[in-house]
């Protein structure tokens, strides 16, 4: 092998592979590369792509790149001018071109996330992938490209199978199909990139060869903290706007109330029966509940005994006490009657509840099992007031517009900041002069008072 070889850069199923170069080159000199046993060649994941080519420009090592499946040449594409970016917009996109167009931009729901992105993509003008967490987020982004490019947009995911220079998939399809195609785009947009840490999703992030990446959330934190790793698979933190910075501007003005409710004599005594039993079988095996894995722990303690079996349906039972009492359905009665002029959303933690309500007060129900067509109808009949409540779990937390609420009830969830902060921004985008308000309402007396601390635990709530 002459000493002036190039090294040659090839794609194979999410990695770059390499070979050639100078006699004795240490390949794994280059970020991220190592070498693969199986076929005796070195290789790295796609996302180290930049990185890679990067170090071979600086060294002067010469290269030849059969990686790349895009066109390095500008796409001409261009928006439409029918809205003017606001300020903080052109301040996040200046941020994301300083910093390389690699990181992730944090601007609440309802301020124009996906606009920014638009203007991204416009300045860089590459062939682009936006990978987001559900199918209706997919079409929505699909619709919102070729509307704003007048390009058509290729979608893989629920039943489509097309790629085009613009191309919008899921989540999971990325995790089943990107390696096949992850060469193609020069931009990867990563939308609800608080997902991204997820060990299938990531994959999405490790398999791209995109040089320049942009995430975008309302709250990048997550309970288990590996938000930490995003920086890795997307980059830094490049811009951040918070709810409070735009509310009353370019949100509606809002107020996050909360309201206790007690539990009736019946029920404290079997929560804590329930609890006591649980937390018993808990201490009884060393199991950390607040650990990473205490929870999976537990599970797997209780599946291995009658004992455990009765520990885990008492946990599940003390659970469903708390977060559905009998007076949080007095209180939502007292609340719905006093909002009857404005459009209501309940929050729950589970389908049970959802369900629960919508057929004890008649109102209309969205969670995962509801079909995409019912899901448009319902949103439909809620923006034009023909139905002024929906009670749903956890499809309207993030990515659906829904203009038109300006009042949020939140009877239960997670300790999540991520799942709250989400909540809220549902309520807040600007819809004529609307006020918005989120309740949380909270069990007197239980653990749901420590986790509405936990999830309050951002700017929005203090």
């Amino acid at each position: 092998m002459a000493d002036d070889a190039p090294i040659t850069l090839a794609y194979d199923r999410g990695t770059v592979v390499l070979a050639g170069g100078p006699r004795g080159f240490d390949f794994q000199s280059l970020p991220g590369v190592l070498f693969d046993p199986r076929t005796s060649t070195h290789r790295a994941q796609g996302r180290w792509y930049r990185a890679i080519v990067e170090q071979l420009v600086r060294t002067k090592q010469p290269y030849a790149d059969a990686a790349r499946g895009w066109e390095n040449k500008p796409t001409g594409w261009k928006l439409n001018r029918e809205r003017t970016p606001r300020q903080y917009q052109l301040d996040a996109l200046k941020r994301w071109t300083e910093g390389g167009r690699r990181g992730v931009v944090v601007m609440p729901t309802g301020t124009g996330k996906t606009f920014t992105a638009f203007l991204c993509v416009e300045q860089l003008g590459r062939p682009t992938l936006v990978v987001t967490p559900k199918i209706d987020l997919m079409t929505q982004w699909a619709r919102e490209l070729e509307q704003s490019f007048g390009e058509p947009v290729g979608m893989v995911g629920g039943g489509e199978f097309e790629y085009r220079p613009l191309t919008v998939t899921t989540y999971d399809s990325a995790y089943i199909h990107l390696e096949k195609w992850a060469n193609r785009y020069g931009l990867v947009i990563f939308d609800e990139c608080h997902h991204l840490p997820g060990p299938s999703y990531m994959e999405a992030a490790n398999a791209a060869l995109a040089p320049f990446r942009l995430g975008l959330t309302a709250t990048l934190e997550r309970a288990d903290g590996a938000e930490d790793i995003i920086p890795a698979l997307i980059g830094p933190t490049l811009y951040r706007l918070d709810i409070t910075d735009v509310a009353g501007e370019f949100l509606a003005p809002y107020e996050a109330r909360r309201v206790f409710v007690d539990l009736t004599p019946e029920e404290g005594e079997r929560y804590q029966e329930c609890r006591d039993q649980y937390r018993q079988f808990v201490a009884d095996r060393g199991i950390n509940m607040s650990g990473p894995d205490g929870f999976r722990r537990f599970l797997f303690e209780a599946s291995k005994s009658p004992e455990g079996v009765a520990a885990a349906r008492a946990f599940r039972e003390q659970k469903r006490i708390m977060q559905a009492p009998t007076g949080k359905f007095r209180l939502l009665e007292e609340l719905l009657a006093k909002h009857a002029n404005d459009r209501v959303l309940i929050f729950t933690a589970d389908n049970a509840t959802v369900y629960h309500i919508a057929r004890t007060y008649l109102v209309p129900a969205m969670t995962n099992q509801t079909k995409p067509k019912e899901r448009k109808t319902i949103l439909g009949h809620f923006h034009s007031g023909v139905y002024s409540v929906v009670v749903t779990c956890q499809v309207l937390n993030e990515g659906v517009d829904v203009p038109a609420a300006n009042v949020g009830i939140v009877l239960s969830g997670t300790g999540s900041t991520t799942e709250n902060v989400q909540r809220l921004g549902r309520i807040l985008r600007k819809y004529g002069d609307k006020q918005a308000v989120l309740y949380e309402v909270i069990t007197r007396g239980t653990v749901e008072e420590y986790v509405s601390e936990r999830r309050r635990q951002h700017r929005a709530f203090q």
